[in-house]
């Protein structure tokens, strides 16, 4: 017998979690969130946020945003990344990120209602979790996941109570498994995975020092330090990673993962430090040290009947690109409404077997693109001639060589200047974040392919109404002053239809077909004396259908489907396309 029912329960409060239960409460749905640990993250952690998971915070309320952007620090002063010998010492060079370069701050405006920023895990997991819990989750702290078992009804997880030692059996008719890279729920539920863990080894440590003398001039949140000789293999990278201008700071040294785990001691933490900042007499508080382990690994399946797994559980890779938790957060936004449709009756369980065929793909490409960024550090050691020798005193004077007067000289600077460019791949890769496509029986095609763009497709975003696509942002005006993105219109747990002059068959058909199955289907016909209008006409050139058209946008934001013109029977293909979705 279970002492404790819910519909859905979440193991673990970290993005994936605690997204999941504010989207989840948001709906309607009950849920519980358990976390083994007393409270939420102790150290920062993830931190870049990018455009798309601030689009999740906005859907779940502008409350959610406006805090969010409270406690982050601005896009401006995430700046430009800098390589260095050390934060006081010689500068070798930089590159403009985070969508700071001018042309590419131009396409972060034109692509979305939301702005980068950095915002550590300390901050967006307690703004999450605080969102849910306001909204009516049931949360459990200090409640260890133990085990599970599913049936055809639902699923009983067993759970650690550790204040008291006792075990507890919780009955839900779905659990998500949001435990981590080490996660035991994926590992229970027999989830499928490639790649490797545990390619790597590094050492956080957390300090508190006033470095504004070094960076308030070129301000950026990491800092790559090149010393010859100070490190595991000879290269010697560290970074210096900002968490709060500019008194709050991470250090990041790499030890030799074939070596047992290093006893980092407090002499040997504030060694690392002042070497990294390149001052023998800064005074430091450590706060915390930490090791940690670089993956290469990807969730193939990331569900097994009635158990689904998001987050580190399913992608388990480096920081590079910052897609972490942002990937986490759109795991869950994607599965949530899911779960709200099934279990509210409006869609039918096959649906849910859309959340694999959607974000297993996704989970593969991030985690290649972060490990596939490390390996693209190698031209820059290359340029810098630190792969020549493992003799400090040669290494570095390849690395003085660049300022010689000679033709192998300014062959070396072009090669140096080239390879820091090409980290915009890892540091401005604006495409990976944003030009995220669906392929699922959740997903109703139009008969056509999916467009070519002549642009990078992971460098730049590419807005397009093809079915499978996130929605493309575009400012819509009322008459009254105000505007909204085509974002805002769509989303909040519900179907969406846009359309324009023309297009009254399909509002028309949402109402009665929204009636027939039970669900509520927003309509909005933008164009001239309509409520919403489009006077800069960034619509009418993002939307790829006529006026008289139809996009229907999923309560994701992703395009459902979408047809031309009107047609000659908007209810009866209206219906077609929500029973297929809803797997009715």
């Amino acid at each position: 017998m279970a002492d404790i029912t819910t519909d859905v329960l979440i193991i673990g409060t970290g993005p994936a979690g605690s997204s999941m239960a504010a989207l989840l409460s948001t709906y309607g749905v009950e849920n519980m969130v358990v976390n083994r640990y007393r409270w939420l993250a102790n150290t920062p952690r993830a931190h870049i946020t990018n455009q798309r998971t601030m689009e999740v915070l906005r859907d779940l309320g502008p409350d959610v945003e406006a805090e969010a952007y409270m406690h982050a620090t601005e896009k401006e002063l995430m700046g430009e990344n800098v390589f260095c010998t050390s934060l006081a010492g010689e500068e070798i060079g930089r590159i403009r990120t985070w969508g700071n370069a001018p042309n590419s701050a131009a396409e972060h405006l034109l692509s979305s209602p939301c702005f980068m920023n950095d915002l550590p895990q300390t901050f967006m997991e307690p703004l999450l979790f605080k969102t849910a819990c306001s909204r009516g989750t049931q949360a459990r702290m200090s409640t260890e996941y133990l085990r599970h078992e599913q049936d055809g009804e639902g699923v009983t997880t067993t759970c650690l109570d550790r204040l008291t030692g006792k075990e507890l059996a919780i009955r839900s008719k779905y659990l998500y498994g949001a435990d981590g890279g080490n996660s035991l729920v994926a590992e229970h539920t027999g989830l499928d995975f490639e790649g490797q863990m545990g390619v790597a080894g590094s050492i956080n440590l957390l300090f508190k020092a006033d470095l504004s003398k070094y960076v308030a001039h070129r301000p950026s949140v990491l800092y790559w330090v090149l010393q010859p000789g100070s490190d595991v293999g000879g290269i010697g990278m560290g970074v210096v990673r900002m968490i709060r201008p500019w008194n709050e700071w991470l250090a990041i040294w790499g030890y030799d993962i074939n070596e047992p785990e290093p006893e980092v001691t407090d002499e040997f933490a504030k060694k690392t430090i002042r070497g990294l900042v390149g001052d023998e007499d800064l005074e430091i508080d450590i706060t915390s040290v930490s090791t940690w382990t670089v993956n290469n690994m990807y969730a193939t399946t990331n569900s097994n009947g009635r158990v689904f797994c998001g987050g580190d559980a399913t992608h388990r890779h480096p920081p590079s690109n910052g897609l972490g938790s942002n990937t986490s957060i759109q795991d869950s936004f994607n599965l949530a409404w899911k779960l709200a449709a099934v279990l509210n009756g409006t869609a039918d369980p096959g649906l849910l077997e859309s959340y694999q065929m959607e974000r297993a793909p996704i989970a593969k490409q991030i985690v290649s693109r972060a490990n596939q960024s490390i390996e693209e550090f190698g031209p820059i050691f290359g340029a810098l001639g630190l792969l020549d020798s493992i003799d400090p005193v040669k290494m570095q004077a390849n690395m003085d060589a660049r300022c010689d007067d000679t033709d192998d000289a300014e062959k070396q600077r072009q090669a140096i200047a080239d390879a820091i460019a090409f980290k915009k791949y890892e540091f401005d890769c604006h495409g990976v974040e944003m030009n995220q496509r669906y392929q699922s029986e959740a997903i109703v095609g139009d008969g056509s392919d999916e467009p070519e763009f002549a642009m990078d497709a992971e460098l730049h975003y590419h807005p397009t109404t093809w079915p499978g696509a996130r929605l493309p942002h575009a400012w819509l005006f009322d008459d009254k002053g105000g505007k909204a993105s085509t974002l805002d219109l769509c989303g909040q747990g519900q179907f969406t239809i846009l359309t324009g002059i023309g297009g009254d068959g399909w509002i028309e058909a949402a109402r009665s077909v929204g009636e027939e199955l039970k669900i509520d289907i927003v309509c909005h016909k933008i164009g001239p004396r309509q409520y919403w209008q489009d006077f800069t006409g960034d619509w009418a050139r993002n939307r790829e259908i006529r006026d008289s058209g139809i996009v229907l946008v999923r309560p994701d934001q992703h395009v459902g489907w979408r047809a031309e013109a009107a047609s000659s029977d908007p209810a009866t293909d209206l219906r077609r396309v929500l029973k297929s979705i809803l797997a009715h």
